[in-house]
């Protein structure tokens, strides 16, 4: 593997001015480098785009016409240049070591294709303590099947292809679920090196309606493995 490896991060924004800065912040602490920041504006109304600017480099600030998580995803990873893509959401923080332990991970097994870790969930300060009650926050690490926790080969990302823009909250979902398909190979650290932003803004809670859009991607899988067969 290279010597220290361009790392690009895509932080996807829409309308998340309240914790962009600091979802940022955990990207510039990092203890890795070279890394890039790409954040792409999914048509917000609100400030992110001050949010986003005011840092200057290495964030490069990107908009588009509102098309969707998956949308913004794709849009930056097209414009990234690094040899390892990195996604975080708008809410989402960082442990300063993340970068650094799946790099490490990466060069003690080469042919590793993604790797992820444990992430822990939190309440964001100042939610409204009848909110609070009624979203659950495991206090627990959990693995991180999440974008946020993943660090994946270039190659490997466009061997998968990029996220499908069909699915409003399920695209993460569909692309793991094509990963494992193609039988990319992942490690699951055992360390945090995320955390979870729990809302009342949060895509999931905002979008239950799109919930059934989970047993849609498995039928579509089990349709692409019967036709393999």
């Amino acid at each position: 593997m290279e010597a220290a490896p361009l790392v690009s991060v895509v932080i996807p924004v829409f309308n998340g001015e309240p914790y962009l800065a600091e979802t940022i912040e955990s990207v510039i602490a990092q203890t890795y480098r070279p890394i890039e920041i790409i954040v792409v504006d999914d048509g917000s109304t609100d400030l992110s785009a001050v949010a986003a600017k005011r840092f200057g480099p290495p964030v490069r600030y990107r908009f588009q016409s509102n098309a969707g998580t998956a949308a913004a995803r794709n849009f930056g990873v097209r414009s990234a240049r690094g040899s390892f893509f990195a996604f975080l959401d708008q809410d989402d923080l960082w442990a300063e070591n993340k970068l650094t332990l799946q790099i490490e991970a990466f060069e003690r097994e080469p042919t590793a294709d993604v790797v992820f870790g444990h992430v822990r969930q939190f309440h964001s300060p100042g939610l409204d303590p009848s909110l609070k009650k009624r979203i659950q926050c495991p206090s627990s690490l959990m693995p991180g099947y999440s974008p946020s926790a993943m660090l994946v080969k270039r190659e490997a990302f466009f061997h998968v292809g990029e996220f499908e823009t069909a699915w409003r909250v399920g695209e993460w979902a569909n692309w793991y679920v094509r990963a494992v398909e193609r039988k990319l190979q992942m490690i699951m650290l055992p360390e945090l090196i995320a955390l979870r932003r729990l809302h009342d803004s949060n895509k999931g809670i905002l979008q239950h309606m799109s919930i059934n859009e989970y047993p849609r991607i498995l039928k579509a899988s089990l349709d692409r493995r019967r036709t393999l067969e």
